[in-house]
């Protein structure tokens, strides 16, 4: 909602007066803006509508999804890298149920912009490996798939990796 440098400023300005309330006696008060200069930080890293986009993709509404992620004008100046990363990740996943090519599109700029975690990479990867699998391009799938099991550390995507490797067998 806040550009990015707005939040700084604002967390800043928090810290600031924040401190001059410790200085003046004002404890609570201090304590107060200084969480609250926290937040506008947290913020900065974390923008608050992909925070909403994920929410609704959890509910497996994709109609609410895109419309949370419509309303970021302009992802290269108001979100940094990883978050641009989110971004084209989100929109590689709601494109992914109706159009491959602008899907494959999104997974692969989310990839090279990158994900701040390990899972979410690996996902992005498998993802791209199953369109490429359709799109029958069973060599890049298979090194998308070798590097998607290694950022899986967990195990948590076995069973799909075991699918996309079976259906890449038929190809």
């Amino acid at each position: 909602m806040f550009p990015k440098i707005i939040k700084l400023i604002l967390a800043i300005a928090s810290l600031g007066y924040g401190s001059y309330q410790f200085y003046d006696g004002e404890i609570g008060n201090g304590i107060f803006l200084t969480l609250l200069a926290g937040m506008f930080v947290l913020l900065y890293f974390k923008n608050e509508l992909i925070v909403m986009a994920f929410l609704r993709l959890r509910k497996q509404d994709f109609e609410g999804t895109a419309k949370w992620l419509g309303r970021i004008s302009n992802p290269e100046s108001a979100l940094v890298r990883k978050q641009q990363g989110y971004f084209h990740y989100l929109h590689g996943i709601i494109q992914s149920q109706s159009n491959l090519t602008q899907a494959e599109k999104h997974f692969k700029k989310a990839i090279q912009l990158g994900l701040s975690m390990g899972h979410d990479l690996a996902m992005a990867k498998m993802s791209l490996a199953g369109i490429l699998i359709q799109k029958r391009r069973k060599r890049e799938a298979t090194i998308l798939l070798a590097e998607a099991k290694k950022l899986d550390k967990h195990g948590m995507l076995a069973g799909q990796m075991k699918m996309l490797q079976q259906q890449m067998k038929k190809i």
